[in-house]
């Protein structure tokens, strides 16, 4: 581990930040008391800033990057994350099984919807596109909201392989989950699977689509023609 490459990264990011940027991301990614991201803090640096600062500390190893996770900052955690997804392309065998079970041990802190989207496709889905995908089933079920959304986006990448087994059998798993969040995103695949294989989609809404909550129902179909959206939408009542 080196310390001076830690202090490095966190010295770009304390000089990146943005007091007023801060204020509409906090606002945004809901940190108020009783909201989803209850009490997290902003340094308020947009993503394409974070990106930039990826490639410029691409040669931080495990060592460098898990700290800035235990970070009490977003963005932070973000860069880590990005860190961790070049990483985990640059790396061989062992290095990637060491960054797949470092992130699904540090779940805690991967913990907003940005964070999950722009890492578990690309980490976890990956990583298990050619192993067991259990891990995923116990995501499914897990108390944490953020797991849940990990193991319905993580099948992201399965779906790019035209693989829609696990996605539709994970969003099956999830429609009777209460939170807007998992809607969204298991909503999210679905659409996906539709754009590549409508009759799996038509097929999964045929024998889920009283079940499923309406935000779900509407991220599925949005990219049908009205038509048929809204006699979706009729349908669900």
């Amino acid at each position: 581990m080196s310390l001076a490459m830690i202090d490095t990264m966190l010295a770009r990011l304390e000089a990146l930040a943005d007091e007023k940027t801060a204020g509409t991301l906090q606002w945004f990614f809901k940190t108020g008391p009783g909201q989803y991201g209850e009490g997290d803090r902003f340094r308020g640096i947009r993503v394409p800033t974070l990106r930039k600062l990826c490639r410029e500390f691409r040669q931080a190893g495990i060592g460098e990057i898990v700290p800035l996770l235990a970070s009490p900052w977003h963005e932070d955690r973000l860069l880590a994350l990005l860190l961790l997804v070049d990483r985990y392309n640059l790396s061989d065998e062992a290095g990637r099984e060491a960054i797949f079970n470092t992130y699904c041990s540090r779940t805690d802190r991967i913990n907003n919807w940005d964070l999950v989207d722009l890492s578990a496709p690309n980490i976890v889905g990956t990583h298990l596109a050619t192993r067991d995908r259990s891990p995923l089933y116990r995501f499914a079920v897990s108390e944490s909201l953020w797991e849940r959304r990990i193991a319905i986006v993580s099948t992201f990448h399965f779906i790019r392989l035209n693989q829609f087994d696990d996605t539709l059998a994970i969003a099956e798993r999830l429609l009777a989950d209460r939170h807007d969040l998992i809607h969204k995103a298991t909503g999210w695949m679905l659409r996906e699977v539709g754009k590549r294989d409508q009759p799996a989609l038509e097929g999964f809404l045929a024998a889920h689509y009283p079940r499923m909550p309406r935000t779900m129902l509407r991220y599925a179909i949005e990219r049908f023609p009205e038509n048929q959206r809204q006699a979706w939408l009729n349908a669900m009542g």
